[in-house]
């Protein structure tokens, strides 16, 4: 297959749709009135029972029947071809729309009994810069489908992807409830399909050359293409910031859970429960059994900053402890209270045991964690073990096998790799054997 008919496969004007026709179904699709209007009104309460109940498929299906779409490749399309009197018409409409949208949600809202926010609620109030993209390429898929002859079930799938309306509904719930983050939030994540669906639009408009339906001067032109960057730009900041809170959440919460898995573990005592905070950067950790004692609780702290939790906060509170029990007991208090401890010393029992199965596979956490630092080592063997001598000593070390791809540079970097395993391990009796990967 040569270049030019690679090139063909990606051409669509030979299924294009006539001009003409494209511009009756952008201009068809703009009005909202009569049957457009109640589909609108119906496609509203069916998201906004969806968001209530936390329902994914009632709110796609209500994004499959929703009309919003139009108005705003109408605005994308009208600027593109500087047809500024389809514009008024369809911005007009667009603002229309949301406005019997949010009335329409609210008044749902307003009379629901369920008034917890579920999580399909929440998605639509933290808007950042994956929404824009997003938005774009949907906006792309939507144009290019509706200029094709073979338009398929593109335009719905757009709808459902660059999801209008469940920011919509978000924006009703928090108008009734009086909640202005909700309302504020899922109104700049509408914004933002909006303003990247119309925008991808006019791109598309733009490149497939399509003609130009009124006539404008130059000094027209170049006030709405301003116009247009200005909006764009405007939108498109607030969201790069809040694409980057969420990174630092995600990985905030990766290696917070991370440590916790790895480096909880309290002779004594057992993990009752962690809550993650990570607009505070905060680990709580809460656990059961003996008190904690000061060194076991600093040695978590210096723990946590190996998973770059430098700047995190760790709380580390006791549950209860057995040391907790009264003196001053009824007979039958004092029969839970033992069967309370005796259920405390088999648990610990059992984390006993864990913790020497642990030990045994603890080659795994130690290879996941070395893989960053060392990227040659392809595997690690680690365990305790006993040697022994004819003088009858005894000794214990931890044995550590590393195999690598580039034995040279592991060997040069052999001091940092034991400093950091006998800190890892919390022992100074290592011995590490480094060989040529053989898998």
């Amino acid at each position: 297959m040569g270049i030019n008919d690679l090139l063909k496969r990606f051409d669509i004007s030979s299924e294009r749709e006539e001009y003409s026709t494209i511009h009756d179904s952008v201009e068809n699709g703009i009005e909202f009135k009569g049957t457009n209007l109640w589909i609108l009104i119906f496609a509203i309460f069916i998201a906004s029972v969806g968001l209530n109940v936390n329902s994914t498929a009632v709110i796609i299906g209500a994004m499959l029947v929703s009309p919003l779409m139009g108005p705003i490749l109408g605005m994308g399309y009208s600027i593109a071809t500087y047809d500024f009197s389809l514009f008024k018409k369809a911005f007009v409409n667009y603002l229309f729309a949301i406005i019997a949208g949010l009335l329409t949600s609210a008044l749902y809202f307003f009379v629901t009994p369920i008034y917890q926010a579920h999580s399909e609620l929440l998605a639509r109030t933290q808007p950042s810069i994956y929404d824009v993209i997003i938005a774009l390429v949907g906006g792309l898929a939507g144009i290019v489908a509706i200029s094709s002859k073979h338009k398929g079930n593109v335009v719905p799938g757009v709808a459902i992807s660059t999801a209008l309306m469940p920011p919509l509904c978000t924006a009703g719930y928090g108008l009734s409830s009086g909640n202005w983050p909700f309302f504020f939030g899922a109104l700049y994540l509408l914004t933002i399909n909006t303003v990247f669906i119309g925008s991808a639009t006019l791109i598309t408009v733009r490149l497939l050359r399509y003609p130009i339906r009124n006539y404008a001067d130059e000094n027209q032109k170049r006030m709405a293409n301003r116009w247009v960057s200005f909006i764009v730009v405007i939108t498109t900041i607030p969201s790069i910031y809040y694409g980057y809170l969420l990174v630092q959440k995600e990985n905030f919460i990766q290696n917070a859970n991370n440590f916790i898995t790895n480096e909880s573990y309290i002779e004594g005592d057992f993990l009752l429960k962690n809550e993650l905070d990570p607009a505070k950067r905060q680990i709580k950790l809460i656990y059961g059994g003996k008190m904690i004692d000061n060194p076991d609780k600093q040695r978590l702290a210096k723990r946590k900053n190996i998973y770059g939790l430098h700047d995190a906060t760790l709380i580390i509170q006791q549950g209860f402890s057995i040391n907790d029990v009264s003196k001053d007991l009824t007979q039958d208090e004092r029969y839970q209270s033992e069967i309370n401890r005796l259920k405390t010393t088999l648990g610990l029992a059992i984390q006993k045991q864990d913790s020497i199965t642990r030990t045994k596979k603890m080659g795994n956490p130690l290879y996941q964690e070395m893989k960053p630092l060392f990227p040659e080592i392809r595997y690690c063997s680690a365990d305790k073990q006993t040697f022994y001598t004819d003088a009858n000593l005894v000794k214990h070390f931890n044995v550590v096998v590393l195999g690598t791809t580039n034995p040279k540079k592991t060997n040069r970097d052999l001091t940092r790799i034991s400093k950091w395993l006998k800190v890892r391990l919390k022992s100074d009796s290592l011995k590490l054997y480094i060989e040529k990967s053989t898998f």
